[in-house]
C-alpha cells in the first residue's frame, strides 16, 4: 500500500477540531464514508504538529454497527446514548442517512441534533440529511438543498424552508446542506478550506483524485438533461430554438410567438412541465451555456457574454455570481482545461 504523504503546501495549526458524523440508520455508506475520508485525509496530510481534526462515527442505532442500504455494515464509535452521555465538545456536526431515512425519523436524534446544534459551529447534513435538520427546526427561514428526487418531498414536508434543488451544496448562516453521494465529498471539500486554506482543499482533491473541486452552486445535473424529461411537442420544439438563438434578447412575448401560443398558455405549460418560468428557464440555459464556454476556454468574457445573449460582461457577471456564487473567472479557474480568463 503506498504511504501517504503530508502535503508540503499544507498550513500549520495546533487546534484539534471534533467533527462527529451522525448516521441515521440505515445509511447511505457513501454519505457517510466520502466526507469521513476527506477529514481524515486532511488530518494525515496536515504538517503541523497536531492533526487538525478529530473524526467520529456516531449511530443513531442500539449498537455501534450501522446498517446500510447496500447490506454493507459500519462500525461507529458509540452509540447516540453514549455520546449524549459523554456530552463532548462538537465543533461540526455532520449528519448522515439513507433514502428511506425520512421516513423513520427517531424523534430522540432529532431532539439531540436540536439541542447540540446550539453550541456547534456548523451543522451539515447529507443528501436526505436535510430532512432530519428540517425536522429538529434548523432550516426554517433558510436556504437548504437535497437529492433533486427528494427536494419536493423537503418543500411540501417543510414549508418553512427555502429548498433549492439545484445546488451541490449549500450555505446558510453555519448550516450546510448538500445533495447526494459525491456532494458530500465537495462540502466536506470546502468545510477544510475555510479552515486551512482553499490551497490545502485542492491539495486533497487532488490527492483524491478528483477530476473537480466543484462550489455549492455547479447544478445537481444540467437544464439541458431536464428538459428533455416528459416534455409536451410545444416546449420541446421551443427549447431547440432558444438553444440556437442564445444571442438574442428573448421576451415572454417572443417565446409565446415561436411557440405559436399565447403568453397565458405559454406560461402556464412551463410552470406544469418545467416547474419554472420561461425567463428562469432562458437565464438557466444561458448560464449552462457560459459554464461549458468557460469549461473548454479559449473564448474571451466578452465573446462568451455576446454569444450567450448578455448584453455586456458585467450584466452577465452579476447574474452568474447570483445564481453560482462564484465569478465568472473563480469558475473558470476551477473547471477550464486551460484556464486564460482575465
Amino acid at each position: 500500500m503506498k504511504k501517504r504523504t503530508k502535503s508540503e503546501s499544507a498550513p500549520t495549526g495546533s487546534a484539534r477540531k471534533r467533527v462527529v458524523i451522525l448516521g441515521l440508520v440505515p445509511v447511505d455508506a457513501l454519505d457517510v464514508i466520502g466526507p469521513a475520508e476527506v477529514f481524515g485525509l486532511a488530518s494525515r496530510m496536515h504538517k503541523g504538529e497536531t492533526a487538525p481534526y478529530s473524526l467520529e462515527l456516531i449511530s443513531s442505532g442500539s449498537d455501534v454497527h450501522l446498517e446500510s442500504e447496500t447490506g454493507i455494515g459500519l462500525r461507529g464509535h458509540r452509540t447516540l446514548d453514549e455520546e449524549r452521555r459523554a456530552s463532548l465538545p462538537i465543533d461540526t456536526l455532520i449528519v448522515a442517512s439513507g433514502m428511506s431515512s425520512p421516513e423513520q425519523l427517531d424523534p430522540r436524534a432529532i431532539d439531540w441534533i436540536k439541542t447540540r446544534a446550539k453550541n456547534v459551529r456548523r451543522v451539515c447534513s447529507i443528501c436526505v440529511g436535510a430532512f432530519a435538520l428540517a425536522e429538529a427546526g434548523l432550516l426554517d427561514g433558510r436556504r437548504a438543498t437535497t437529492h433533486w428526487s427528494a427536494a419536493q418531498r423537503l418543500a411540501d414536508r417543510y414549508p418553512k424552508v427555502q429548498v433549492e434543488p439545484n445546488p451541490i451544496w449549500v450555505k446558510d448562516g453555519n448550516v450546510y446542506t448538500s445533495a447526494g453521494i459525491s456532494s458530500g465529498i465537495d462540502l466536506a471539500l470546502s468545510l477544510v478550506g475555510e479552515d486551512l486554506g482553499n490551497e490545502f482543499a485542492l491539495e486533497l482533491a487532488k490527492y483524491l483524485v478528483l477530476f473537480l473541486r466543484r462550489p455549492g452552486g455547479q447544478a445537481q445535473f444540467s437544464v439541458a438533461l431536464r428538459a428533455q424529461q416528459g416534455l409536451g411537442p410545444t416546449l420541446d420544439g421551443l427549447r431547440h430554438w432558444i438553444n440556437e438563438h442564445l444571442n438574442t434578447e428573448m421576451t415572454v412575448e417572443m417565446l409565446a410567438d415561436v411557440a405559436a401560443t399565447s403568453v397565458r398558455t405559454l406560461v402556464r405549460l412551463f410552470q406544469r412541465e418545467l416547474k419554472t418560468t420561461p425567463a428562469k428557464y432562458v437565464e438557466d440555459v444561458r448560464l449552462e451555456a457560459v459554464c461549458r464556454a468557460l469549461e473548454l476556454g479559449g473564448r474571451s468574457l466578452e465573446t462568451i457574454a455576446r454569444r450567450c445573449g448578455y448584453q455586456s460582461v458585467d450584466v452577465l457577471r452579476r447574474a452568474f455570481v447570483r445564481r453560482l456564487g462564484v465569478t465568472p473567472k473563480e469558475y473558470a479557474q476551477r473547471f477550464a482545461i486551460e484556464s486564460k480568463l482575465a
